[in-house]
């Protein structure tokens, strides 16, 4: 018999409303009713009942989908317990569903880290937050633009070994960031479209018209926007430019104030609007710890007072911001209601990814990945795929 759990008493934040004193059923890893307390059912005794008092709001689980590692641990470790531990560690920011981004580091390191990674997706577990596909950020990016990334190890857009990598990867791998303007003719490009891969502007110095042609020819993503891509100037709005000004191009954004200045948000909500904005970490393995020296790439990453900073560049590194801390930050920078929280940390994600059907908001037939905000807007308890994976001591 499918155990059934009761989430009671709760505030549901839904795709467009918000149900007061309502209760949600979940079934076998599926939700199976969200109705109000009023029409709640009789019960059997062999239920668990999990009961909010109207503290704080029941949410969908957040879509992180470019996370580098956590606690220690990052997903170029081509180590399957290191990636449980991320996963684990994952659900206390009320994450229950990531893309494992990996980065620029020799083919052979990448190659690793690939197999491993289609290795734990087959075997990974049910009551941590799923690892629903890969995020290949580099080696196929432009040496001016590398930030973070160890310049030995780019390479110019190579359709021949991305195919190697997409075959390794079972067929995983999800989004692919690149220098469009190094990819001649947009071979490596059409290889991505027609893989129906997300093709991802990111660590590139293309040009205001370059990267126009780019969105014409099948790039929908910016990664992490502002950094790692030409900026604007007036006579060469550049690659932020070109993709605030296109209405159909998605933008990932890290919210902490370190990355941009915060106020630039307003400007990106203005020209995006709510529906084209991603709110990412770009966790490194330093998230979740203390401040010190981490490695990310094979180079030394200084963290303190949540700046993540490479030593032998100075170039930020990623970041260590926890995603419902980013959902708190954009929520009191944006004035946002709960409902537009959830589309920019979870809903926007499920759609760009075409997971839409089963992930990123609450309705009956989607997966069983919930959070429960207690009344401070902490993390209360974490549910993937309907089993408890992070509650609060």
């Amino acid at each position: 018999m499918d155990k059934i759990t009761y989430i009671t008493h709760a505030n549901i934040v839904m795709e467009d409303r918000v149900l007061t004193n309502g209760f949600l059923q979940i079934t076998d890893k599926k939700i199976t009713i969200i109705d109000s307390m009023g029409n709640f059912p009789l019960l059997a005794g062999s239920e668990e009942i999990i009961d909010c008092q109207q503290q704080g709001y029941i949410i969908p689980g957040m879509i992180d989908i470019h996370v580098h590692g956590a606690v220690g641990y990052d997903f170029m470790d081509g180590d399957i317990e290191s990636y449980e531990k991320i996963a684990k560690y994952l659900a206390s920011e009320g994450v229950t569903a990531f893309l494992a981004t990996t980065m620029t580091c020799p083919m052979v390191e990448i190659e690793a880290a690939i197999d491993a990674l289609a290795l734990y997706k087959k075997e990974q577990s049910e009551s941590v937050p799923e690892m629903i596909g890969i995020h290949l950020e580099g080696p196929f990016i432009n040496r001016s633009k590398k930030g973070a990334q160890p310049e030995e190890a780019i390479l110019k857009p190579d359709a021949t070994q991305f195919n190697n990598l997409y075959e390794k990867s079972n067929q995983d791998i999800k989004l692919v960031t690149f220098a469009p303007e190094e990819d001649i003719n947009f071979e490596f490009l059409q290889t991505l479209t027609n893989k129906n891969v997300i093709a991802s502007i990111g660590h590139s110095d293309a040009d205001y018209d370059m990267t126009n042609r780019a969105i014409k020819a099948g790039v929908t993503h910016a990664t992490h926007l502002f950094n790692g891509m030409r900026g604007i100037h007036h006579r060469d709005p550049g690659v932020v430019g070109a993709v605030l000004l296109d209405e159909e191009v998605y933008v990932e954004i890290i919210p902490d104030n370190i990355h941009f200045h915060k106020d630039l948000l307003v400007m990106v909500h203005k020209l995006k609007g709510l529906s084209r904005m991603l709110v990412i970490t770009d966790g490194i393995r330093a998230k979740g710890m203390p401040d010190g020296i981490y490695t990310l790439g094979g180079e030394e990453v200084e963290v303190f007072d949540n700046h993540c900073i490479q030593r032998k560049t100075g170039s930020l590194a990623g970041s260590v911001l926890n995603m419902n801390e980013a959902r708190q930050n954009v929520e009191k920078w944006l004035h946002l209601s709960m409902i537009e929280q959830t589309h920019l940390v979870s809903l926007n994600q499920a759609t760009h990814l075409g997971i839409a059907d089963q992930k990123g908001s609450l309705a009956v037939g989607k997966d069983a990945d919930i959070v429960w905000l207690n009344a401070d807007g902490e993390i209360e308890k974490t549910f993937c795929l309907g089993n408890i994976a992070f509650e609060k001591v």
